[in-house]
């Protein structure tokens, strides 16, 4: 790993937002590293490992208080749990009733959980409200900060979306997941999930109930797209300046969904449309993460990986590239420099791409050999600051008081 403090040896040239200090967390296949920087992203210490030796799936800080934190582990006698933190790292507590499948009902075989996958916060208006998903597909939510969590029936107990799910040994590798949970800032009823398979899932009673949101959705050719079971959403994401929008990373391409105000209040409705066309072919449009400005929802970033017949998994060519779109998919950048030209053979997981907040946000990256990097005035710029760490699962930056 690179030293504890690395200098940048670029900076932005843009006046950005009032300075504060930003942490980077970082989700690995062998434990979990924090980041700590300024405003100013030029140098970072590092506090880790935590959980040194299991898995991590995702690290979340809790955007109400600014200092809970909760960690998605797997370890070698815990087996799948939730880890609490309330300083920032210092101490940790294992989730007194961690996820885990209730007895079935309506017939349904038994499962258990694998691995929690996707942490989420609550809404605003929900201290303590907290949701994630899991490994095979369940959807879970605390509403004490993390530390008893219960299934939400209208998924885990709905015959429909089992029957979408399809089984444990559906092909996704490390297991089929429910990712990408989203709560509309407007409405905490508001739900939006992605199954991978089984695709995406719309609820307006806080998960009581459930409509399908697909339509316009490709699959792998020879498939029925009517067959829910087929469809396969990588990564989701809604626009916090605009949150009738959805852009989408989809096994088939990227998309963008557009809804009026109005229209978004009713369930199910909408056409995702196939931006990822737009993309130069050499790149292709397929990948696994999808990251979406915070003030702009017109601009968003992808990170192609190679989607050839046999899907090696790696970057296209061996040289990664950040893509960005400023006009919702019309046209597409490549954004390279800093970054390896050759002979880089890395991705990047699903998780392992985000942005901050800030006037002039940089994004953050971490791949599966072990680099997390740093793309400056909006991935213009890249920015090694740490290398052989284990392969990275999630990155997630936050802002600190």
């Amino acid at each position: 790993m690179s030293p504890a403090s690395v200098p940048s040896p670029v900076a932005s040239k843009r006046r950005t937002t009032s300075p504060q200090s930003l942490v980077i967390l970082l989700a690995t296949r062998k434990g979990a590293w924090l980041f700590h920087g300024d405003s100013s992203r030029k140098r970072w210490k590092v506090d880790g490992p935590h959980f040194l030796g299991h898995n991590i799936s995702h690290l979340q800080l809790d955007p109400r208080d600014g200092r809970t934190l909760l960690a998605a582990a797997k370890t070698g006698h815990l087996g799948p749990t939730i880890f609490r933190s309330t300083d920032l790292g210092k101490t940790w507590t294992e989730a007194q009733r961690p996820p885990a499948f209730d007895k079935p009902s309506n017939g349904l075989p038994a499962r258990s959980v694998d691995h929690n996958f996707w942490l989420c916060p609550g809404h605003a208006s929900e201290p303590g409200a907290w949701y994630v998903g899991t490994s095979p597909q369940g959807l879970f939510r605390s509403t004490d900060g993390g530390i008893s969590w219960s299934g939400l029936p209208g998924v885990n107990d709905n015959p429909q979306l089992r029957e979408w799910m399809g089984s444990a040994q559906d092909g996704t590798p490390d297991g089929p997941k429910l990712h990408s949970i989203l709560i509309d800032p407007r409405d905490p009823a508001h739900l939006i999930f992605g199954m991978s398979g089984g695709g995406v899932h719309e609820s307006h009673d806080a998960g009581l109930t459930w409509t399908t949101l697909v339509q316009g959705l490709e699959v792998v050719e020879g498939l029925d797209p009517n067959i829910l079971t087929f469809h396969d959403p990588h990564c989701i994401r809604q626009c916090p300046s605009r949150p009738e929008r959805l852009y989408q990373q989809n096994h088939c391409g990227i998309y963008r969904l557009d809804r009026s105000a109005e229209s978004s209040a009713e369930p199910g409705t909408g056409r995702w449309q196939r931006i990822g066309r737009k993309m130069p072919k050499s790149a292709g449009d397929i990948g696994f993460p999808m990251v979406v400005h915070p003030h702009d929802a017109d601009t968003a970033w992808v990170f192609p990986m190679d989607g050839s017949d046999v899907w090696p998994r790696t970057s296209p060519a061996g040289r990664p590239a950040a893509y960005i779109t400023r006009n919702a998919g019309r046209s597409w950048q490549r954004l390279d420099q800093g970054l390896p030209r050759s002979q880089a053979w890395w991705t990047l997981k699903r998780q392992a791409m985000t942005v901050d907040a800030m006037q002039v946000p940089a994004l953050y990256l971490g791949t599966t050999s072990g680099e997390l990097w740093v793309g400056h005035e909006e991935g213009a710029h890249w920015v090694n600051i740490a290398r052989h760490l284990p392969e990275i699962y999630a990155v997630e930056v936050a802002a600190l008081a």
